[in-house]
């Protein structure tokens, strides 16, 4: 069986001493009644403090990066490489989010490569596919989708599919307040593992984590949590509120 994998997104919110307040505000209230995989990815400027009260405080929770360059080091001024984030402690990185594709242009060849970048520095990628308003309402949302996976997936090899997510995120479910319906999103994550299992078999498909990312809420988490091929969530805001990130973690009744 699948283990949840539920992960918060911070985004560009938090300064590191608010990340570190809300870590451990978060540790003291912690429990795992559904013993899902748990991980919060905060700004860079964060993931140190953040890292230090996981460990200090001993909480099973993994830290994520939101981002990170393919290359090891360079002449890239502002970016982070993989090298760098494994150094920090990091586990999980989210890789091609919707937001990196459509406000810094980030293509299915650019996420193709930091995810190859991940694997190679023994970073475990969070890696986002998704339609918008406009694809979904021309029919041809699980062709978009589909090539997405494949194009992203290129020249990646059977083991290291080990240690992939898959995140599918609606891009207009996104901070709107509108969630894909249940059966939806269940479709599109089974058309993914499906096609994960054309490109490396059976036995791949049935053990890669795909996750749903989309205005989850406390309120929706259950219902999405009882799909076939739904594994976890990727949470935006609501991951910003321990009582709420809470409430999603230990979602009533599991797989």
């Amino acid at each position: 069986m699948r283990r949840p994998f539920i992960a918060g997104n911070w985004k560009m919110n938090m300064t590191h001493l608010q990340a570190a307040n809300f870590i451990q505000d978060l540790g003291d209230k912690y429990n795992n009644k559904n013993n899902c995989e748990v991980a919060v990815c905060p700004p860079a400027t964060a993931l140190k403090s953040v890292k230090t009260i996981i460990d200090s405080d001993n909480l099973d929770i993994k830290l994520g990066a939101q981002n990170m360059y393919y290359e090891t080091s360079g002449a890239f001024t502002g970016e982070i490489s993989p090298v760098m984030l494994k150094a920090l402690g990091v586990e999980y990185v989210i890789i091609g989010h919707s937001e990196r594709r459509q406000y810094f242009g980030e293509t299915n060849s650019d996420i193709n490569k930091k995810t190859k970048a991940a694997f190679n520095a023994d970073l475990k990628p969070i890696m986002c596919v998704g339609e918008s308003l406009e694809i979904r309402e021309s029919g041809k949302a699980g062709q978009f989708v589909l090539s997405q996976i494949e194009e992203c997936l290129d020249g990646i090899d059977e083991e290291s599919m080990v240690d992939l997510t898959v995140a599918y995120e609606p891009i207009w479910a996104i901070g709107t307040g509108k969630t894909a319906t249940s059966g939806d999103a269940n479709d599109m994550c089974a058309a993914i593992r499906k096609k994960i299992g054309e490109l490396y078999g059976k036995k791949i498909s049935e053990t890669t984590i795909i996750q749903y990312g989309g205005s989850v809420k406390p309120s929706n988490i259950s219902e999405l949590m009882k799909m076939s091929d739904i594994d976890g969530a990727l949470v935006g805001g609501a991951s910003l509120e321990v009582d709420d990130f809470m409430d999603i973690i230990n979602y009533q009744g599991s797989q």
